[in-house]
């Protein structure tokens, strides 16, 4: 009933004609902010897919990495029995420290990644390979891979028509000793490959043979910085965590692929939410809108107010008619939004109609994923600020006094 009447508020013509524009003005305020809305979250959404799926080429599902220090020990007993649960199916030893490559007058400081044969089958850099191929030698002819960035920085060349460049490499000692000269490292590596996966990546990592890094690190046997595990079901992500810090107990931290990069997923979560924040204003200034025109619409209605007082209508049922039609206004504008969402989305998805500027992405136009939940929640903030805002004027109108004249 109260929906009924609230309907028929909002398509009757009102006297004043200047109810109507605010109206519809008030619907079209609130249609534009809930379209930017989903249209901005599923932006979001889109480049979170996009970084995810680039990151997960470069990070493993779980990492170890020691709890205090550079370094951590790892027996051969400890990995057999990290690799016998059920859950993992490969890990990959590492030892990673930073670098300096000088190949003749060029040089650049990198992380550099010693990595073990059971590398490629835990992360997906073997795809990336834009030149060359994945090698990383053994301890006595050792080669590296390197990203786009530093070849771009050094002057490494990977060409099968030319002889390979050989690459100096100087590492930091594992030592006590006073004397800088025996607390550094240098050898040399071959470049067989070069990969290209993001710009963080590419300007940074070098990977190249794990026993070629012990050896210039001085490390032991059994040291290592970290251990990498792929598992065969990324649903169990967290359950897995946790049973892995069960099994090694304290000394050891053990971290999920999302955990290794919290600053980046936090920052873009921060930015999702800040900008869905900022056009959420645009819906409390529609409302002032809405406050006016049903402001005036109880004006009109005093008779109408009138008359159902007199047949017996309560203040509840009066204030829950003008409530209907607030909420009404911003039902009609929130669907409006969404429905006008939806079809800018799909025709993105489709047609890539809005290009990226710059031309040094990995991709020419904006990508955009549609999420139900983020539907949900622009509708509910619609109309919880639609039903707000729809208050004063209700109140105001079960309370009218009784006049028929």
């Amino acid at each position: 009933m109260y929906f009924d009447f609230a309907w028929r508020y909002f398509r009757a013509k009102k006297s004043a004609n200047a109810i109507n524009i605010i109206a519809w003005v008030t619907t079209c305020v609130i249609a534009f902010a809930t379209c930017c809305q989903v249209l901005v979250l599923s932006v979001f959404n889109g480049f979170e897919d996009l970084v995810k799926s680039l990151y997960s080429s470069f990070y493993a599902d779980i990492k170890i990495v020691p709890s205090k220090g550079k370094s951590f020990i790892l027996t051969p007993r400890q990995l057999t029995d990290i690799n016998q649960q059920p859950y993992i199916q490969k890990s990959s030893l590492i030892v990673e420290e930073r670098a300096l490559l000088q190949n003749g007058e060029f040089q650049s400081v990198v992380v550099l990644k010693g990595v073990d044969e059971n590398y490629t089958q835990v992360t997906g850099i073997a795809s990336k390979i834009s030149r060359g191929e994945f090698y990383t030698g053994n301890i006595d002819d050792p080669h590296i891979i390197i990203g786009t960035g530093i070849q771009n920085a050094t002057g490494i060349t990977v060409n099968e028509s030319f002889a390979p460049d050989i690459i100096s490499v100087i590492l930091s000692k594992k030592t006590s000793s006073i004397d800088p000269l025996e607390s550094i490292s240098q050898g040399n590596v071959t470049a067989s490959g070069i990969f290209a996966i993001q710009q963080d990546f590419d300007n940074l990592y070098a990977l190249t043979n794990i026993d070629f890094v012990k050896q210039q690190m001085a490390y032991s046997q059994d040291e290592y910085t970290g251990l990498e595990i792929r598992l065969k079901n990324k649903a169990v992500i967290e359950s897995s965590k946790q049973a892995i810090a069960t099994l090694l107990g304290p000394g050891y931290i053990v971290q999920t692929k999302y955990e290794q990069n919290t600053n980046l997923y936090n920052t873009m979560r921060l930015e999702k939410w800040a900008i869905y924040a900022v056009l959420t204003l645009i819906l409390i200034i529609a409302a002032f809108n809405m406050i006016s025109a049903l402001t005036m619409l109880v004006l009109e209605k005093k008779q109408d107010i009138a008359i159902l007082q007199s047949m017996g209508s309560t203040t509840t049922t009066i204030k829950k008619i003008f409530l209907s039609e607030g909420v009404l206004l911003g039902v009609v504008g929130a669907a409006s939004g969404i429905i006008l969402a939806i079809i800018i989305c799909i025709l993105q998805l489709k047609f890539k109609l809005i290009k990226l500027q710059g031309g040094s992405f990995l991709i020419d136009y904006f990508p955009v994923k549609l999420i139900a939940t983020d539907f949900l929640l622009v509708s509910a903030t619609a109309l919880l600020i639609a039903f707000i805002a729809s208050w004063f004027p209700a109140h105001k109108a079960s309370h009218q006094p009784l006049e028929l004249k």
